[in-house]
């Protein structure tokens, strides 16, 4: 198991089931490969020359970017109010505003669309994907935020500097990895996202891929766009390696973790609830408000049979995926987290393409793979685990590599001195403490899952149905009052390892109880 120096070669163990996983991830870039190529390089590089296509990359970047950029403003501004200072009921805030990660992109838009039929197109998708996804970049910053080394804060003030200044060349500069990791997953996250695009009738790349898969007359256009996206997603991964460079949190001296003390916000203590009432408001009470009335419209219409029959299909295959998903992340998840080298970084690099393809794409490649070489799996539920797998392991691989990194190597080192195998050590040391952030990303994954539309809409098998179907099928139509006792429950069970997500990245980042 993991020797601490990252001068020592990745042992077999680790490097050989790592290399596994990060293959199975690239299994929709044979598909995408054939496909396009199915009609000759010279319909690739006309497709790729089309007035058309260059506005759609200029329409998908932009939302990217937008919606990249909000959340990363959102997500680190309401992990500093909650980590670093004195506003009221900080444990309770903090935990409220992890809570949108629940919320489906479709179902959020659907239920704006509802209330607000005006509210479509580029702004309405914007303000949809930045409502499910700056929690994403709020967790990631508020786990680094409680490794930052207070001493260092106290040393830059004892120099001169004033608040704002230590914020942003000690406090965050140090927290920049955590802060590069979360805008990398919403922006792979946007880029992928079919739901709220298709829903706010706002034409981004997965919204018109799947317009040319569905219709059946153009697959191998679908396939380039599809690369042309995967090469966006290649980039990100990329830039956020970059981007989070040598920064790791540190501490100065042997002794153990304090919290950094907090800043007394006095007279504006009212004023920097604003901009949390507000997300809050805009993610939670007006579709709230809306799913009720969608309720009171249901009456006794909807079927128990068939609720409780997609709720239990629901729980169960977004549970498996999330242990599938975990144990496929441990090996380059430690690796990731212990040797810091090319092989490591490609492996890593190569798991998250696929997170930042189409999920149709990874349906119908899945699709393929269980036509001709997975028949026997073929519309079963394994197949639609496996594909889950392939999509959502990055979520897992990321939690454990942070989780495994915040684990103190030199307690590791103590084990194997005092006679520990390797093994024996990294389990009795290394893991005990690294558990609660591994929990944390299952129940991403479980989360993650649970939301989960177009790979459960093409693989699921033809007896089954999830709450995601069931709620796509009925709101596609717009017929809302039927679609309600599937929001409701999804949003409900989805709401519980958001609430765990959430209590452990308000513990893990010293957010305390007034």
């Amino acid at each position: 198991m993991p020797v601490t120096s990252d001068r020592n070669r990745p042992p077999a163990l680790l490097l050989i089931p790592a290399a596994l996983v990060a293959a199975g991830t690239l299994i929709p870039l044979v598909y995408l490969g054939e496909r396009a190529l199915e009609r000759g390089w010279p319909f690739v590089v006309d497709e790729l020359i089309q007035p058309r296509t260059a506005a759609l990359v200029g329409r998908s970047l932009l939302l990217v970017v937008v919606v990249t950029a909000v959340c990363v403003v959102l997500g680190v501004g309401l992990a500093v109010l909650v980590t670093r200072t004195d506003v009221k009921a900080r444990r309770a805030l903090a935990v409220a505003l992890t809570l949108p990660l629940a919320m489906p992109s479709y179902l959020l838009a659907y239920l704006w669309v509802s209330a607000f039929p005006s509210v479509t197109g580029f702004w309405g998708a914007c303000l949809v994907l930045t409502l499910v996804s700056y929690p994403l970049v709020l967790l990631t910053t508020m786990a680094a935020l409680a490794r930052v080394d207070p001493a260092q804060e106290e040393v830059a003030r004892s120099l001169g500097l004033g608040g704002f200044a230590v914020l942003f060349r000690v406090t965050l500069r140090q927290a920049r990895a955590a802060i590069a990791a979360g805008a990398l997953l919403v922006a792979l996250y946007v880029l992928s996202d079919f739901g709220a695009v298709a829903a706010m009738r706002f034409e981004a790349f997965t919204w018109v891929i799947y317009g040319a898969y569905r219709s059946g007359f153009n697959p191998a256009r679908a396939a380039v766009l599809s690369l042309v996206l995967l090469v966006f997603a290649v980039a990100l991964v990329i830039a956020e390696s970059r981007a989070r460079g040598l920064a790791a949190s540190s501490r100065i001296g042997g002794g153990a973790p304090r919290q950094a003390p907090l800043n007394r916000l006095g007279k504006w203590s009212g004023l920097a609830l604003v901009v949390p009432a507000a997300v809050l408001i805009a993610a939670l009470v007006v579709p709230g408000a809306t799913l009720a009335e969608w309720l009171l419209a249901a009456g006794p219409r909807w079927d128990p049979a068939r609720w409780v029959s997609a709720l239990g299909s629901t729980i169960w295959l977004s549970v498996a995926a999330a242990l599938a998903s975990t144990a496929a992340a441990l090996p380059l998840g430690v690796l990731a987290a212990r040797y810091r080298d090319r092989a490591t970084r490609t492996l890593e690099g190569a798991s998250y393409v696929a997170h930042g393809l189409p999920s149709v794409v990874i349906a119908i490649s899945m699709v393929s793979l269980g036509v001709l070489l997975l028949r026997p799996i073929y519309q079963r539920e394994p197949l639609l685990i496996l594909a889950y797998t392939v999509l959502f392991v990055p979520l897992a691989i990321g939690s454990v590599r942070a989780a495994v990194e915040a684990a103190p190597v030199r307690l590791e080192e103590v084990a194997r001195s005092l006679g520990r195998a390797p093994l024996r050590a990294f389990g009795t040391v290394t893991a005990r403490v690294a558990l609660p952030g591994i929990a944390a990303g299952a129940a991403l994954v479980l989360l993650t899952c649970m939301k989960e539309l177009p790979v459960t809409l093409l693989l699921h098998p033809t007896d089954t149905d999830t709450l995601a179907t069931r709620l796509w099928g009925y709101s596609s139509v717009s017929d809302y009052a039927a679609a309600a006792p599937y929001a409701a429950a999804l949003l409900v069970f989805a709401a519980v390892p958001t609430a765990v997500l959430g209590m452990w990245s308000t513990a893990a980042g010293g957010v305390r109880s007034d």
